[in-house]
């Protein structure tokens, strides 16, 4: 595998990762703005408009066509939250050149398909046409509204909701029913001029071989726009409340939920990682071994680290009568570890899940793309063996020290209805 990145304009890098044993070629191009609940949803609409239609193929059964006849490419947008920002995108996805059965240069259209679409989209006079960009906002709006029926991704929504309230990454990264529903045609486009003047980008291609004049294509197209990047930050640890705060939401449910959000001002962001998959991301970890298997107080009880806000999340299902009693118990098991009760074993399969974690990466274009935009939004360029490299240099007293630092912030409560 070769990894190499250019800063081809100020705000822009492409990256080229070249890695032969690839049967397919992919591209990301990802732009990277503040999240604002102002915007956030409009942009999430002018990202998805792109890849629907574009002028070239002004309709969707145009453009699915094309790629049809292109062995099945795949072409697709997205919208990510990183902390308080938003991560827009378009993806896609081909079979490499050497496999087209008539020598076609599938790559050649592919990345002229995607370029079509990113910087000229059908749309005139200001404005998405509005057939097509009324199929995009009612996939957005399901999706909205697939999010509010998945009972633990809301609860862990709202959580993020309360725990960062004043801060970027309390928004959706898609905005909510109200903001998406009010986004018109004009907006959505007006959003996307800005999201191309404003957005830090990086453009990463993933292939088996070179493709020639890729970058000089980019470099071109983007070289047009007057462009003005707004500086991001990709960490921003979010600060401790005074006091731990807990909020609470009735529904119709038969399961609680319970959210605990730990704070910590640590950077020690391997040391974090680790003491998370020891409380509560493996089979073996304190939480799921003692909260639920031992004493049966809850249905799951897991844990994630968020390294750009510098949170530990803990969330759990459980019934009303044991919410306190898990509290406690998740409380005391982080005690533990403050105390230094971490077992060889403990640490030793907190290790292993992170190498079979890092072993994985490469097994997909998608993969490596990920993987290295990742790596440049922790500050720096480094292949999954150098991070083994990271891993196993921590220690149980980093992992105490990680876990002392921590701090309660906040607990959301989705709540059963009760009877009576």
């Amino acid at each position: 595998m070769r990894f190499q990145r250019t800063e081809i304009a100020e705000g822009i890098g492409f990256s080229s990762i070249i890695d032969e044993k690839f049967k397919t070629t992919s591209i990301a191009v990802r732009f990277i703005v503040p999240l604002s609940s102002e915007t956030s949803a409009a942009n999430a609409l002018g990202m998805a408009a792109l890849t629907t239609t574009s002028k070239a193929y002004p309709t969707p059964a145009l453009l699915n066509e094309k790629l049809s006849a292109l062995y099945g490419a795949g072409l697709t947008s997205f919208a990510r939250k990183r902390g308080d920002l938003q991560v827009l995108g378009v993806s896609a996805s081909w079979i490499c050149d050497r496999y087209a059965i008539d020598g076609e240069d599938i790559s050649g259209e592919m990345l002229s398909i995607v370029r079509g679409c990113l910087f000229e989209p059908d749309a005139e006079n200001g404005r998405f046409s509005d057939e097509p960009f009324a199929i995009t906002k009612t996939d957005l709006l399901d999706r909205i509204e697939a999010e509010l029926n998945n009972k633990r991704g809301y609860a862990l929504a709202k959580a993020a909701e309360n725990a960062f309230r004043g801060e970027p990454a309390a928004n959706s990264c898609y905005g909510n029913k109200e903001t998406a529903s009010a986004v018109t045609p004009e907006i959505a486009f007006s959003a996307y001029e800005n999201i191309l003047r404003t957005a830090q980008v990086e453009i990463t291609i993933v292939s088996p071989e070179e493709i020639p004049g890729a970058e000089a294509d980019f470099r071109r197209e983007l070289s047009a726009i007057d462009r003005s990047p707004v500086p991001v930050v990709f960490r921003s640890k979010s600060p401790v409340k005074a006091e731990p705060e807990t909020l609470s939401q009735e529904m119709d449910v038969n399961q609680c939920k319970m959210v605990m959000t730990m704070k910590s001002d640590s950077d020690d962001i391997y040391a974090m990682r680790m003491l998370s998959v020891i409380l509560g991301e493996l089979p073996v970890s304190k939480l799921f071994l003692n909260v639920r298997e031992k004493l049966s107080l809850c249905y799951y009880c897991a844990s994630g680290y968020s390294a750009t806000k510098g949170a530990l999340i803990i969330d759990s299902g459980v019934q009303r009568s044991n919410i306190d009693k898990v509290r406690e118990e998740i409380l005391r098991q982080i005690q533990l570890v403050c105390d230094g009760e971490i077992t060889d074993q403990e640490l030793e399969s907190a290790l292993l899940s992170r190498e079979d974690i890092l072993a994985s990466v490469g097994d997909t274009p998608a993969s490596w793309s990920s993987w290295y935009f990742e790596r440049l939004c922790e500050g720096g360029i480094s292949a999954p063996e150098d991070v083994l490299l990271d891993y196993k240099a921590v220690t149980k007293a980093r992992i105490v020290e990680a876990a002392r630092s921590l701090k309660l912030d906040s607990v959301w409560l989705m709540l059963d209805k009760e009877v009576g």
